[in-house]
Protein backbone atom coordinates (compact mmCIF):
# COMPACT_ATOMS: atom_id res chain seq x y z
CA UNK A 1 0.00 0.00 0.00
CA UNK A 2 0.87 3.15 -0.40
CA UNK A 3 3.36 5.18 2.63
CA UNK A 4 2.56 8.37 3.80
CA UNK A 5 4.67 11.24 2.09
CA UNK A 6 7.97 11.18 4.02
CA UNK A 7 9.06 15.18 5.29
CA UNK A 8 13.02 16.04 5.32
CA UNK A 9 12.18 17.15 9.17
CA UNK A 10 9.78 16.90 11.75
CA UNK A 11 9.68 18.83 15.05
CA UNK A 12 9.48 15.30 16.76
CA UNK A 13 12.35 14.24 15.68
CA UNK A 14 14.47 16.75 17.79
CA UNK A 15 13.51 14.45 20.85
CA UNK A 16 15.95 12.88 21.72
CA UNK A 17 15.25 9.13 21.16
CA UNK A 18 12.40 9.87 19.45
CA UNK A 19 13.77 8.34 16.21
CA UNK A 20 13.31 4.91 17.07
CA UNK A 21 9.66 5.41 16.52
CA UNK A 22 8.17 5.65 13.18
CA UNK A 23 7.02 9.43 12.64
CA UNK A 24 3.47 8.96 12.21
CA UNK A 25 3.77 7.19 15.84
CA UNK A 26 5.28 9.86 17.37
CA UNK A 27 2.58 12.70 15.61
CA UNK A 28 -0.05 9.72 17.25
CA UNK A 29 1.27 10.48 20.60
CA UNK A 30 1.35 13.67 20.45
CA UNK A 31 -1.84 13.97 19.69
CA UNK A 32 -3.22 11.89 22.06
CA UNK A 33 -0.73 13.62 24.83
CA UNK A 34 -2.35 17.26 23.44
CA UNK A 35 -6.11 15.51 23.85
CA UNK A 36 -5.23 14.28 27.59
CA UNK A 37 -4.05 17.38 28.94
CA UNK A 38 -6.69 19.14 27.52
CA UNK A 39 -8.84 17.57 29.30
CA UNK A 40 -7.17 17.21 32.18
CA UNK A 41 -7.20 21.10 32.50
CA UNK A 42 -11.11 21.43 31.32
CA UNK A 43 -11.72 18.93 34.31
CA UNK A 44 -9.46 20.68 36.77
CA UNK A 45 -11.10 23.94 35.79
CA UNK A 46 -14.67 22.37 36.26
CA UNK A 47 -13.35 21.12 39.78
CA UNK A 48 -12.16 24.45 41.07
CA UNK A 49 -15.04 26.32 39.88
CA UNK A 50 -17.39 27.61 42.51
CA UNK A 51 -20.53 27.00 40.60
CA UNK A 52 -20.16 24.47 37.45
CA UNK A 53 -23.04 25.49 35.93
CA UNK A 54 -22.10 28.93 34.91
CA UNK A 55 -19.10 28.60 32.13
CA UNK A 56 -15.84 30.85 32.93
CA UNK A 57 -16.15 34.62 31.75
CA UNK A 58 -13.39 33.70 29.43
CA UNK A 59 -11.73 31.20 26.56
CA UNK A 60 -10.76 27.97 28.40
CA UNK A 61 -10.34 25.13 28.08
CA UNK A 62 -13.42 24.03 30.14
CA UNK A 63 -15.61 26.17 28.06
CA UNK A 64 -14.50 24.47 24.58
CA UNK A 65 -14.58 20.77 26.09
CA UNK A 66 -18.24 21.49 27.23
CA UNK A 67 -19.29 23.24 24.21
CA UNK A 68 -17.86 20.21 21.99
CA UNK A 69 -19.06 17.47 24.52
CA UNK A 70 -22.59 19.38 24.55
CA UNK A 71 -22.90 19.36 20.92
CA UNK A 72 -21.52 15.66 20.30
CA UNK A 73 -23.87 14.52 22.58
CA UNK A 74 -26.77 15.69 20.54
CA UNK A 75 -25.51 13.92 17.39
CA UNK A 76 -24.94 11.00 19.19
CA UNK A 77 -28.20 11.17 20.14
CA UNK A 78 -29.66 11.86 17.05
CA UNK A 79 -27.68 9.16 15.58
CA UNK A 80 -28.11 6.04 17.92
CA UNK A 81 -31.12 7.26 19.68
CA UNK A 82 -30.55 6.55 22.79
CA UNK A 83 -28.07 6.20 25.83
CA UNK A 84 -26.23 9.32 24.06
CA UNK A 85 -24.31 9.80 27.34
CA UNK A 86 -23.08 5.80 27.28
CA UNK A 87 -21.66 6.34 23.84
CA UNK A 88 -20.49 9.74 23.27
CA UNK A 89 -17.15 9.08 25.60
CA UNK A 90 -15.32 7.02 23.10
CA UNK A 91 -16.68 8.45 19.68
CA UNK A 92 -16.10 11.85 21.08
CA UNK A 93 -12.39 10.86 22.10
CA UNK A 94 -12.42 8.99 18.09
CA UNK A 95 -13.40 11.76 16.39
CA UNK A 96 -10.92 14.34 18.47
CA UNK A 97 -8.17 12.08 17.53
CA UNK A 98 -8.61 11.72 13.73
CA UNK A 99 -9.57 15.55 13.16
CA UNK A 100 -6.22 16.50 15.39
CA UNK A 101 -4.25 13.66 13.31
CA UNK A 102 -5.80 14.96 9.87
CA UNK A 103 -5.03 18.75 10.96
CA UNK A 104 -1.52 18.19 12.18
CA UNK A 105 -0.14 16.93 9.05
CA UNK A 106 -0.99 20.99 7.51
CA UNK A 107 1.51 22.09 9.55
CA UNK A 108 4.83 22.09 8.25
CA UNK A 109 7.62 19.39 10.26
CA UNK A 110 4.64 17.24 11.32
CA UNK A 111 3.74 13.52 9.68
CA UNK A 112 -0.12 13.30 9.33
CA UNK A 113 -0.74 9.50 11.21
CA UNK A 114 -4.15 9.62 9.60
CA UNK A 115 -2.30 9.09 6.19
CA UNK A 116 -0.39 5.54 7.46
CA UNK A 117 -2.04 2.53 6.97
CA UNK A 118 -1.13 1.29 10.41
CA UNK A 119 -2.91 4.22 11.91
CA UNK A 120 -5.98 3.88 10.42
CA UNK A 121 -6.61 0.00 10.20
CA UNK A 122 -5.65 0.46 14.32
CA UNK A 123 -8.63 2.73 14.10
CA UNK A 124 -10.98 0.56 12.17
CA UNK A 125 -10.18 -2.50 14.00
CA UNK A 126 -11.15 -0.35 17.61
CA UNK A 127 -14.67 0.49 16.05
CA UNK A 128 -15.35 -2.91 14.95
CA UNK A 129 -14.40 -4.37 18.19
CA UNK A 130 -16.19 -1.58 20.26
CA UNK A 131 -19.52 -1.57 18.08
CA UNK A 132 -19.64 -5.23 18.57
CA UNK A 133 -19.09 -5.13 22.29
CA UNK A 134 -21.73 -2.44 22.10
CA UNK A 135 -23.66 -5.20 20.53
CA UNK A 136 -22.90 -8.57 22.81
CA UNK A 137 -23.11 -5.27 26.02
CA UNK A 138 -26.74 -4.78 25.17
CA UNK A 139 -28.42 -7.67 23.94
CA UNK A 140 -25.90 -10.62 24.87
CA UNK A 141 -25.85 -13.99 23.07
CA UNK A 142 -28.80 -12.98 21.42
CA UNK A 143 -26.59 -9.89 19.09
CA UNK A 144 -25.60 -13.15 17.24
CA UNK A 145 -29.55 -12.92 15.91
CA UNK A 146 -28.41 -9.29 14.22
CA UNK A 147 -26.26 -12.28 11.77
CA UNK A 148 -28.97 -14.69 11.02
CA UNK A 149 -31.69 -12.59 9.05
CA UNK A 150 -35.11 -11.93 9.77
CA UNK A 151 -36.35 -15.50 8.61
CA UNK A 152 -34.78 -18.24 9.94
CA UNK A 153 -34.53 -20.60 7.01
CA UNK A 154 -32.30 -17.42 5.19
CA UNK A 155 -29.64 -18.64 7.66
CA UNK A 156 -27.48 -20.18 5.39
CA UNK A 157 -28.00 -17.24 3.27
CA UNK A 158 -27.33 -14.20 5.23
CA UNK A 159 -25.12 -15.00 7.83
CA UNK A 160 -21.99 -15.37 5.63
CA UNK A 161 -23.19 -12.35 4.11
CA UNK A 162 -23.59 -10.18 7.19
CA UNK A 163 -20.19 -12.08 8.36
CA UNK A 164 -18.33 -10.48 5.40
CA UNK A 165 -20.16 -7.24 5.77
CA UNK A 166 -19.07 -6.70 9.14
CA UNK A 167 -15.41 -7.54 8.52
CA UNK A 168 -14.99 -5.62 5.75
CA UNK A 169 -16.22 -2.46 7.99
CA UNK A 170 -12.98 -1.91 10.01
CA UNK A 171 -10.97 -1.88 5.99
CA UNK A 172 -13.55 -0.02 4.48
CA UNK A 173 -12.93 2.55 7.27
CA UNK A 174 -8.88 1.95 6.47
CA UNK A 175 -8.94 2.89 3.34
CA UNK A 176 -11.45 5.91 3.29
CA UNK A 177 -9.89 7.38 5.71
CA UNK A 178 -5.87 6.74 4.62
CA UNK A 179 -6.52 7.47 0.68
CA UNK A 180 -8.07 10.88 0.82
CA UNK A 181 -6.01 11.94 3.84
CA UNK A 182 -2.81 10.61 1.93
CA UNK A 183 -3.81 12.19 -1.23
CA UNK A 184 -4.87 15.49 0.31
CA UNK A 185 -1.46 16.00 2.06
CA UNK A 186 0.23 15.06 -0.84
CA UNK A 187 -1.09 17.46 -3.66
CA UNK A 188 -0.48 19.85 -0.61
CA UNK A 189 2.84 19.42 -0.52
CA UNK A 190 3.18 19.28 -4.00
CA UNK A 191 1.62 23.11 -4.67
CA UNK A 192 3.64 24.13 -1.46
CA UNK A 193 7.06 22.53 -3.28
CA UNK A 194 6.18 24.56 -6.59
CA UNK A 195 4.65 28.10 -5.29
CA UNK A 196 5.23 29.68 -1.95
CA UNK A 197 2.84 31.92 -2.10
CA UNK A 198 -1.20 32.62 -2.84
CA UNK A 199 -1.81 28.99 -4.55
CA UNK A 200 -1.11 27.21 -0.93
CA UNK A 201 -3.38 29.19 0.93
CA UNK A 202 -6.02 27.31 -0.89
CA UNK A 203 -5.30 24.14 -0.60
CA UNK A 204 -4.49 24.65 3.11
CA UNK A 205 -8.14 25.61 3.22
CA UNK A 206 -9.23 22.67 0.92
CA UNK A 207 -7.46 20.43 3.14
CA UNK A 208 -9.06 21.81 6.03
CA UNK A 209 -12.13 21.75 4.80
CA UNK A 210 -11.21 17.71 4.47
CA UNK A 211 -10.15 16.75 7.29
CA UNK A 212 -12.96 17.77 9.11
CA UNK A 213 -14.99 15.99 6.53
CA UNK A 214 -13.09 12.74 7.05
CA UNK A 215 -13.02 12.94 10.73
CA UNK A 216 -16.47 13.53 10.84
CA UNK A 217 -17.45 10.81 8.42
CA UNK A 218 -15.09 8.20 9.70
CA UNK A 219 -16.85 9.38 13.14
CA UNK A 220 -20.61 9.06 11.91
CA UNK A 221 -20.22 5.85 10.33
CA UNK A 222 -18.60 4.30 13.20
CA UNK A 223 -21.49 5.54 15.42
CA UNK A 224 -23.91 4.25 12.18
CA UNK A 225 -22.81 0.45 13.24
CA UNK A 226 -23.18 0.53 16.82
CA UNK A 227 -26.88 2.22 16.30
CA UNK A 228 -27.33 -1.13 13.99
CA UNK A 229 -25.61 -3.27 16.63
CA UNK A 230 -27.48 -2.14 19.93
CA UNK A 231 -30.65 -1.90 17.74
CA UNK A 232 -33.26 -4.41 16.39
CA UNK A 233 -34.08 -6.94 18.58
CA UNK A 234 -34.91 -5.06 21.69
CA UNK A 235 -37.14 -3.07 20.03
CA UNK A 236 -39.46 -6.15 19.09
CA UNK A 237 -39.42 -7.61 22.07
CA UNK A 238 -40.70 -4.37 23.31
CA UNK A 239 -43.19 -4.28 20.97
CA UNK A 240 -43.62 -8.32 21.95
CA UNK A 241 -43.56 -7.64 25.30
CA UNK A 242 -46.63 -4.80 24.95
CA UNK A 243 -48.54 -6.66 22.07
CA UNK A 244 -51.10 -8.27 24.93
CA UNK A 245 -51.84 -5.15 27.22
CA UNK A 246 -52.32 -2.44 24.06
CA UNK A 247 -55.18 -5.89 23.00
CA UNK A 248 -56.35 -5.85 26.47
CA UNK A 249 -56.70 -1.94 26.22
CA UNK A 250 -58.08 -2.03 23.26
CA UNK A 251 -60.26 -5.24 22.56
CA UNK A 252 -62.09 -5.42 18.95
CA UNK A 253 -65.49 -4.68 18.67
CA UNK A 254 -67.75 -7.64 18.30
CA UNK A 255 -70.45 -7.06 15.59
CA UNK A 256 -73.87 -7.59 16.63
Amino acid sequence: MAAAPQHGFTWLSLIPGNNELPDHSATAGLVAALILGTAYVARRQIAAARDPAIPDATFTARNIMEIFVENFTGLVEGVVGRDADLYAPFYGALFLFILICNLIGLIPGFVPPTSNVNTTLGLGITSFIVYNYFGFRAHGLSYLKHFMGPIWWLVILMLPLELIDNFLRPITLNLRLMMNMFADHLVLDIFTDLTRLIVPVVFYMLGTFVSVIQAFVFTLLSMVYVALAVGGHEEHEHEDAHAPAQAAMHPQETPH
